[in-house]
């Protein structure tokens, strides 16, 4: 069964993520940038509408919708 969007959260793996900034880019919120770290990180999770156009442009992988204990 699959989890209702509100019960989504972004998921990013800083280890798998190389700092595109695709997600970044295709964010329609911009609730993503690119930290001090060079990786992708929330900046606003309250914006996000979780949409999926993150994960889905994601090359890597690197981030993903999934419930809390994901």
């Amino acid at each position: 069964m699959t989890d209702k969007k509100e019960n989504l959260t972004i998921h990013i793996n800083q280890e798998w993520c190389k700092g595109c900034g695709i997600c970044v880019a295709f964010c329609p919120k911009k609730v993503l940038a690119i930290g001090e770290n060079g990786k992708s990180t929330m900046i606003d999770p309250d914006n996000c509408i979780k949409c999926g156009m993150c994960q889905m442009r994601c090359p890597d992988f690197a981030i993903f919708l999934g419930g809390s204990d994901s």
